[in-house]
């Protein structure tokens, strides 16, 4: 699976927990949009996470909150190529990941020197992204959501949550191998949050572990979502670090290569304590 293409850029999963932190580009992600304001504020941001100890950099440029409006091809390299190609240059060693669902974006980035694709629409909202990353042979994250940003709060419908993600994801999977995507390259999200409700976002926690077991490598990018701030009646993004921290134990117990996170600092700290615990040779 993505383990031995992962290997070849020096993450090596079963071993620890690898820690990827965001970078928003956008004026408005549902959490910290504008705290970063071109690209010298971008590399700032980068060299302290990866001085906290984080694997990856997700760099996104369209924001994917509930709500959020597309903003086009052209608008979303505008922010996001200074910043890739700076963070780039001052950190050559760094693994570079782009969070988008269009493939002209998708191939700019990597000739720009990303490394990875992460893309939240699984392949749907561009097929053509799936040919890029079968060009590059990079690694793609495929994650589980439904409709667009403007629509997923109305798609919430299941039969059996954990079955029908896992469903959804090996058809997901299954198109990008027919656009020439290896199996080597793919990694999987549950989409805690798209498409999902409070309680369907925990039951998606407590079934991990079957996702996992499908033999993807497992992302899980809880930070600072809705379900977390609806469970503890917190309705500030940013003071939801401790029920953040929670969840990245639950996924690591069940098994998770990754989690997605903006405070890279403490949960680097928490994924080392809950590797110890659960990840003990």
């Amino acid at each position: 699976m993505a383990i031995a293409l992962a290997e070849r850029q020096g993450l090596v999963f079963g071993g620890r927990t690898h820690v990827m932190g965001v970078i928003n580009l956008t004026p408005d992600s549902f959490s910290d949009g504008g705290r970063i304001n071109g690209a010298d504020q971008a590399l700032r941001a980068a060299q302290r996470m990866v001085s906290q100890g984080a694997s990856v950099l997700d760099l996104g440029a369209q924001s994917t909150r509930p709500g959020a409006e597309a903003i086009g091809a052209e608008a979303e390299l505008a922010r996001l190529l200074p910043a890739l190609v700076r963070i780039r240059s001052a950190l050559p060693q760094v693994l570079l990941s782009i969070d988008t669902f269009r493939a002209p974006v998708a191939a700019a980035a990597l000739e720009a020197g990303a490394d990875w694709i992460n893309d939240v629409s699984g392949g749907r909202q561009d097929p053509e992204l799936l040919a890029v990353a079968a060009r590059w042979g990079c690694p793609l994250v495929l994650m589980h959501s439904r409709g667009d940003s403007r629509s997923m709060d109305g798609l919430t419908a299941y039969g059996d949550l954990v079955d029908d993600v896992i469903t959804e994801l090996e058809d997901a999977s299954g198109q990008a191998r027919a656009a020439g995507v290896a199996p080597s390259q793919l990694i999987w999200d549950p989409g805690l949050g798209f498409a999902k409700t409070e309680v369907q976002c925990l039951a998606l926690l407590h079934g991990l572990a079957r996702l996992r077991a499908q033999g993807h490598p497992l992302l899980v990018g809880p930070s600072r979502k809705r379900f977390i701030g609806a469970v503890l009646a917190e309705p500030r993004p940013r003071a939801r670090l401790w029920g953040t921290a929670a969840v990245v134990c639950q996924a690591i117990s069940a098994g998770a290569d990754i989690v997605r996170v903006h405070d890279v600092g403490p949960i680097v700290q928490t994924a080392r304590m809950a590797d110890a615990l659960w990840r003990r040779p």
